[in-house]
């Protein structure tokens, strides 16, 4: 008898709703009702109005460098295939050096389980990072995409953005906001698509990993 395997879905997204928190000053999701079935229209109709870096977000080149492009013209190689998760002891407020990767890098993918942003919902001001100098390890050992669990790749104060800097110069992707936390470190499918927005700096995602 043959016994078809099922494969493990990881949600990696948060919710979006009302309570999610957004990088300060930027905007956060709010739902305009248009059309309502609960109060006797024919439909339910409502529009959102937020920032695109909402959530589980990938970042577009053109949010970090004025040469660079918009969402709607990345290649969907960057948010689909292999990738591998790696659980980090990051300490609060400091980046994460080549020296703290402690397992062999095995997938064009990489995304960064910190537990320094644990609630969406509130927002914390000392996430962990990632150094320039770990973009670079990651770049020789052929990786295209990083991702992490807190909003940005670069601190909190930063202003220079370095590690969204070398992103740019190595011509890899960022996919920020991730919940990771009850994922098992190893490798999986992702699935991340951003949506094919003209000139945007960002789009949300919908991130799942299959094994």
């Amino acid at each position: 008898m043959n016994f078809e395997r099922v494969s493990m879905i990881y949600d990696i997204t948060p919710l979006i709703s009302d309570k999610i928190k957004v990088w300060p000053g930027d905007t956060p999701p709010s739902r305009d009702i248009l059309c309502d079935l609960q109060k006797g229209d024919n439909i339910t109709l409502s529009s959102l109005h937020t920032t695109v870096h909402l959530g589980a977000h990938a970042d577009a080149p053109n949010h970090y460098s004025a040469q660079g492009i918009d969402i709607a013209t990345r290649s969907l190689d960057y948010y689909l295939g292999t990738c591998q998760v790696v659980k980090v002891k990051a300490v609060r407020g400091q980046q994460i050096l080549p020296t703290q990767i402690h397992v062999p890098i095995q997938a064009k993918r990489i995304l960064f389980s910190t537990n320094t942003y644990p609630n969406p919902n509130l927002f914390n001001l000392d996430f962990a990072a990632l150094s320039p100098e770990l973009i670079e390890m990651l770049h020789k050992q052929g990786v295209i995409t990083v991702g992490i669990d807190t909003p940005s790749i670069d601190l909190f104060a930063s202003k220079d953005l370095p590690s969204h800097q070398a992103i740019f110069y190595y011509d890899m992707a960022v996919l920020e906001g991730l919940v990771l936390e009850n994922v098992p470190e190893g490798c999986y499918e992702l699935i991340a698509l951003p949506l094919k927005l003209k000139d945007f700096d960002a789009s949300p995602v919908r991130a799942i990993l299959r094994d």
